[in-house]
């Protein structure tokens, strides 16, 4: 019964860490969606379930898992992740640093950026001082980086490649984002004559990109590929009903971004310091993710109640 408990509890908050992390991608996606005709729109909510759930968020974890684990086969890597076998479970605890410390330094990455440099509603204090600071930021990144290396070398010196990997791999996708910011502008303000199918594949390079974020904090949660598979995909489901249904309901509650960079502040943390040797409760990462949604949400309704009640 505990097993059944614990496992529900990754699920939920691993699909709750999917919705709020992919809000913007919702957004982006509404925005896209607008444009194209109701053909289009149909072909996109039904191709890009199955796109985003079994594709993307079913094969990327599964690739980690295997570039990190070469020797288990790209079939055996699958199947490792749940195996009793003592030397499967002796593999994958061996590679686990290596991963885990690559996907904090994204995480923490993705946090600091949006920390130093995104526009945003100001939910704590102390966000207005350091968004004022975005010059310092890749100073800090690049300490933080230095840092997190000079640490893992000592240990291990894949582990410290692993580290390198995350920073390079935040980068890229960061550059990806931003140009799809750009491109979005463009098509929105009619000077992009895109295709509904190159608008669709647009959509689906977009989300894959933005789905990063949501599989590598992933495994904060857990290594078991299946369970990430359910968790990912019920998240990515919401997230499509919410593009064609909610969204700007949705784009109401303000501090939701909030919720969702704090949360990976703390999965990328928890990762860095498992990574470390430093064993974190199996249930620490969904609890603390409901406790930080659960928080900002509350204070993006009182805050949406009183813009209401000043209308």
């Amino acid at each position: 019964m505990v097993d059944i408990l614990s496992l529900a509890l990754i699920v939920f908050g691993l699909a709750l860490f999917e919705i709020i992390i992919s809000v913007d991608n919702a957004i982006i996606n509404a925005e896209v969606l607008g444009t194209m005709s109701p053909k289009g729109r149909k072909w996109f909510m039904l191709w890009g379930i199955l796109i985003a759930v079994f594709l993307v968020r079913g094969l990327l974890p599964w690739l980690i898992v295997w570039g990190s684990n070469p020797s288990l086969g790209f079939l055996g890597s699958f199947s490792a992740s749940f195996s009793s076998d003592p030397k499967i479970k002796e593999v994958i605890e061996g590679s686990a640093p290596i991963l885990l410390v690559g996907g904090g330094a994204f995480l923490v990455l993705l946090f600091f950026h949006w920390l130093f440099l995104e526009p945003k509603h100001y939910g704590i204090k102390g966000e207005e001082f350091f968004h004022k600071q975005g010059v310092w930021f890749f100073a800090v990144a690049s300490v933080f980086l230095s840092l997190l290396v000079w640490k893992a070398v000592q240990i291990r010196p894949w582990m410290a490649f692993g580290a390198v990997v995350g920073s390079t791999a935040f980068f890229i996708t960061h550059g990806f984002k931003e140009n799809a910011e750009q491109a979005e502008k463009q098509m929105l303000e009619g000077g992009n004559n895109m295709s509904d199918l190159s608008k669709i594949f647009y959509l689906e390079v977009i989300d894959a990109t933005f789905s990063i974020d949501g599989i590598l904090g992933a495994f904060a949660f857990t290594f078991i590929l299946p369970v990430i598979l359910i968790g990912n995909g019920l998240g990515a489901i919401v997230v499509r009903q919410l593009t064609i249904g909610n969204i700007e309901r949705v784009k109401k509650y303000k501090f939701l971004k909030n919720g969702a960079m704090y949360s990976i502040l703390i999965l990328g943390s928890i990762m860095i310091l498992d990574s470390f040797g430093m064993h974190i409760p199996e249930f620490l990462s969904p609890v603390a993710t409901f406790a930080i949604v659960g928080y900002f949400f509350w204070r993006s309704a009182k805050a949406l109640k009183g813009d209401e009640a000043a209308h």
